[in-house]
């Protein structure tokens, strides 16, 4: 059945060993929840649609080619090669179902009587079109957790908005506070909220698993990703509430120059080479003297105008000029180490080559892995960014193939008969 017998499913290690989840989530913010969960031990079992396969498959990340924008789709690209998909669905299985059609929802109902938890990140509407509500899933099986992973939410007025991770920025405010001086909000190049969300997703599941284990009672869990995104506003709500601080305008403070407390100097400085940078944060006088120290003590560090906290704050421009005279002429780590000798807060500014390649610090700590997958080949992972005494990440596949794992779940697993499959396969339900 498996060509390579590397990647037949075997017994699960980990503290999640034993949990077996539906998983009809798709991109990064219920992939990722559940990524953790696989990571871990559970048994994930990602359901796809051959003729809808998820987006990661198909977005630009691919080994040995020209990078792509991200949007950027190819038509007819191979959808195992898809580099995205490969990280966000590691030790899963993977099964195809055309829910479309009644004989899918009725093997997937199979499947979800056989777990004990599944997972959603579809848009408000679709597993209700299916018939696949709450309490359908508490007749298939008594003690589900169901976790539903969704931009607004499963109720109020928004609950039927659609969202990807830069609208979730923008609504949850987020976008309004990032940005340059006079200059209209900016959020990142990046879905980061698929990411920050998908944390809280894996920590509902975890906690309502603990629940049922306590009480024998499942439960139906609805996150939030706007409300997961205003979870990282408090420092603002409390500047604009109590302190009647705004968070962006023509006066905001541009790059990384902090305002409150008074710290300088407070950013991102050249380094020598091309586009090389180092990051440097002094808050008090004491941490000012020790910078002093550790740069030789040149005249303008007697400056009357940077004697103070406050002083060094409101004269920022002439004093981030005068510590990039210093830092240019250096190596950006060189800097970094004569700073940190010193007590004083910096590092050097990487890029992904960097990370992957270069810092041994990464490298020591395990934070990138590699495994083999049938058509990229070895491949590099991130790591989970946790270390427990007695107990690691159960990596033991990458991401599986379309429709890798079709025979060992629907026979081995659901008692589906030889006849049936054939039946399923040739029909195009699997």
């Amino acid at each position: 059945m498996y060509l390579d017998e590397r990647r037949q499913p075997g017994p699960r290690r980990g503290p999640l060993a034993g949990v077996r989840v539906a998983d009809f989530c798709w991109m990064g913010v219920g992939s990722v929840a559940t990524r953790l969960l696989a990571d871990f031990g559970a048994e994930v079992i990602k359901i796809e649609d051959r003729t809808r396969i998820d987006t990661p498959r198909k977005l630009p990340l691919y080994k040995n080619e020209d990078a792509r924008n991200f949007g950027e789709e190819v038509v007819g690209a191979d959808p195992d090669k898809g580099g995205l998909f490969n990280n966000y669905c590691r030790n899963k299985l993977g099964v195809t179902i055309n829910m479309r059609v009644p004989e899918g929802r009725r093997l997937a109902e199979r499947l979800i009587a056989a777990s004990s938890v599944v997972t959603e990140n579809f848009a408000p509407g679709v597993m209700e079109r299916w018939g696949l509500t709450y309490e359908r899933l508490r007749e298939l099986r008594p003690d589900v957790v169901y976790a539903r992973m969704s931009g607004y939410g499963h109720s109020g007025p928004n609950a039927s908005y659609r969202s990807y991770g830069p609208v979730v920025q923008a609504v949850s405010g987020l976008s309004f506070i990032s940005g340059l001086p006079g200059r209209e909000p900016s959020g990142w190049g990046l879905s980061h909220m698929d990411n920050q969300a998908a944390f809280y997703n894996s920590a509902a599941i975890l906690m309502a698993i603990r629940h049922r284990m306590l009480t024998g009672e499942g439960t139906e869990i609805d996150v939030s990703a706007i409300e997961t995104g205003i979870n990282l506003l408090g420092p603002v709500m409390l500047e604009v509430t109590v302190n009647g601080r705004v968070t962006r305008g023509p006066r905001y403070p541009a790059g990384n120059r902090l305002e409150h407390p008074p710290a300088a100097p407070h950013g991102v400085y050249p380094a020598s080479g091309e586009d090389r940078w180092v990051a440097i944060a002094v808050f008090n006088d004491e941490e000012w003297s020790r910078f002093a120290d550790a740069i030789g003590r040149p005249a303008w560090t007697a400056d009357e105008r940077f004697a103070s906290p406050q002083s060094r704050w409101e004269n920022q421009d002439a004093l981030d000029e005068a510590v990039a005279t210093w830092t240019s002429q250096r190596d950006r780590y060189e800097a970094t180490k004569l700073l940190q000798e010193a007590g004083v807060r910096a590092g050097a500014v990487q890029n992904a080559q960097d990370l992957n390649e270069t810092d041994p610090q990464l490298a020591h700590r395990g934070v990138f892995f590699q495994m083999d997958h049938p058509v990229i080949g070895e491949a590099r992972f991130e790591g989970v960014p946790v270390h427990f005494d007695g107990m690691s990440a159960d990596n033991w596949r990458s991401g599986p193939l379309l429709g890798e794992d079709n025979e060992y779940v629907f026979k081995e697993l659901l008692g589906v008969a030889d006849d049936e499959f054939a039946k399923l396969t040739a029909s195009g339900v699997i």
